[in-house]
């Protein structure tokens, strides 16, 4: 393995030099070990300097230092700068020839041609069987030209060298191609984590770009609270909850409020809730005050560590005010309606009860029809009155037949069942008493038998039951209309909400039967329950507790 801190400092000092300077740095120390060897010479050896073949390989030398200097590596071939590593093995025959019975390891030089050639990648093999001859050269060609005969023996004694540069070759080839194997590994590694960053860096600004479209404010929190992200339309938000006596407020300090403009305490605050572990929707509140001051609805998401721990939370901030200002001015609008409809009813109830009073003198059918048509307009009134008064609904529970009740709400509804094509089928027992509010109950028994009605206009069967189960009164009407998807049931006791297939057909309605129902059952201390599929049916469940007193 190599050092970072060599290859860091190889890096800088040579490889991001250019081609002609890398090659001068490489033959400088060759060239600076041939002046140390020079300098030795003339200090205790001044007869080798007259040597004509130390002379040459001096002269050689220096030539070569100058080709490296001279010479625009860039523009040649690539790997021509190997010419310098077999000038070097002539010259260094020379030096070693005229030198060497006076200094016998001036043959060491012939190391740095030996690495360079080795250590440059560039045909490895050749690198070793050049570097192997060009050592074996230097060694024979003397002896052969020298007067000396030529014998196996003398040609023998100084193999070992030439071998020794071989296998030094070889190290340096095998060193030198596992450094490089790394460094590309590296390279790769390199350019792989750089893509990754880019990539990630694209990714970040499109989720800043995406956040800071959005018109909802998104804040991001660790464990601890501290905010790790937040849009501009958070900032915003964020902004106009600042107390103005306070330079940098906790959330504790913020103007948060709750229903009634009452401040919010500190385990109720949205952030807080999250950070705690819990997880929430469209919990409403208000932020800021005086003409700063907004409605806004939030919504949080934990995040978990494989261990199950908090990792934070994701807070979402929806200012909501424009919209709970034009559910003001819609009920404003209703109140106003309401309260010129009941000029009219009020005349019509009375009308009603003066022929009501007659009914003895008027035909069977006809008195029959009259005390449908006061029921309806009784209950016209109520639906009036309770327009806008939902929440504050009173229940006066009595003893009632339920069954009776049952049977008035699936009289009224008949005409409009032919209508429709729908077949109504009762399904209760003879009698079921119990404490309820007569009038109410009757109330939600029209709007749920009404609207099973309406949603089956192509035909089809809505069924009413009751009984009893213990001392509960158990309430169902079944449809085999068009269904509800699950996003409507969500909303179906929304105030106002109708199903996309409603306004579609155009079915007649204002969206306030289910949350006056669900009104009225939970006045008597009970529950609704809806079970839907689209194109399939509805079935809309009431349970009354604890009101059956008789059971005949």
């Amino acid at each position: 393995m190599t050092n970072p801190a060599s290859e860091t400092l190889l890096k800088r000092h040579f490889y991001k030099r250019s081609l002609r300077m890398r090659v001068i740095l490489t033959q400088l120390p060759l060239t600076l070990t041939v002046m140390l060897t020079v300098a030795l010479v003339a200090a205790y050896y001044p007869k080798t300097l007259g040597d004509p073949h130390f002379v040459i390989g001096l002269w050689l030398q220096a030539g070569i230092l100058a080709l490296c200097c001279l010479m625009p590596w860039d523009k040649l071939p690539r790997g021509s700068f190997l010419l310098i590593p077999y000038l070097d093995f002539i010259a260094v025959g020379f030096i070693r020839h005229g030198s060497a019975q006076f200094i016998t390891a001036v043959g060491l030089l012939v190391l740095f041609p030996v690495f360079w050639l080795s250590a440059s990648g560039v045909a490895r093999k050749t690198a070793v069987v050049s570097s192997t001859l060009g050592t074996l050269l230097i060694v024979w060609v003397p002896l052969i030209l020298g007067p000396a005969r030529i014998t196996p023996e003398l040609l023998a004694k100084p193999l070992l060298f030439p071998f020794m540069m071989m296998a030094f070759s070889i190290t340096v080839v095998i060193m030198t191609a596992s450094m490089d194997s790394q460094r590309l590994a590296i390279e790769e590694k390199d350019a792989k984590l750089r893509t990754a960053l880019n990539l990630s860096k694209q990714r970040e600004q499109l989720l800043e770009t995406v956040l800071d479209t959005v018109a909802v404010g998104i804040v991001v929190v660790d464990e601890g609270g501290n905010d790790q992200l937040m849009n501009s339309t958070q900032t915003v938000i964020h902004s106009r909850a600042m107390p103005g006596d306070i330079a940098n407020p906790q959330e504790k300090d913020l103007l948060l409020f709750g229903y009634g403009k009452v401040l919010l305490p500190a385990d109720e605050r949205p952030v807080r809730r999250a950070i705690l572990g819990e997880s929430f929707t469209n919990y409403q509140m208000w932020i800021g005050e005086g003409e700063n001051s907004r409605a806004i609805s939030t919504t949080a998401r934990t995040m978990r560590n494989e261990d199950g721990s908090s990792a934070g939370a994701v807070i979402a901030f929806h200012d909501n005010t424009e919209t709970m200002a034009a559910l003001a001015a819609k009920d404003d609008f209703v109140a106003n309606v309401s309260h010129e409809f009941r000029t009219p009813l009020t005349s019509i109830l009375g009308y009603l009860a003066m022929i009501a009073d007659e009914s003895d003198r008027l035909p069977q059918d006809l008195s029959t029809f009259v005390g449908i048509t006061q029921r309806n307009a009784l209950r016209l009134n109520r639906l009036v009155s309770d327009l806008l008064t939902t929440d504050a609904m009173e229940v006066s529970p009595a003893m009632a037949d339920v069954s009776a009740l049952i049977a008035e709400s699936v009289a009224s509804a008949r005409p409009m069942a032919e209508k429709n094509g729908v077949e109504l089928i009762l399904d209760v027992p003879g009698q079921l008493r119990a404490m309820v509010d007569g009038g109410r109950i009757g109330q939600a028994l029209d709007n749920l038998i009404s609207n099973a009605i309406k949603y089956s206009p192509d035909g089809g069967t809505v069924t009413v039951r009751a009984w009893n189960d213990g001392a509960d009164v158990v309430c169902e009407v079944q449809d085999t209309g068009m269904g509800m998807s699950s996003a409507e049931q969500a909303q179906a006791f929304t105030k106002f909400f109708r199903a996309d297939p409603a306004l579609e057909r155009s079915i007649p309605g204002l969206g306030l039967g289910l949350l006056i129902t669900k009104t009225i059952v939970a006045n008597h201390g009970g529950h609704i329950s809806i079970q839907s599929e689209r194109n399939v049916g509805t079935t809309m469940r009431m349970v009354l507790p604890e009101c059956v007193l008789v059971l005949v």
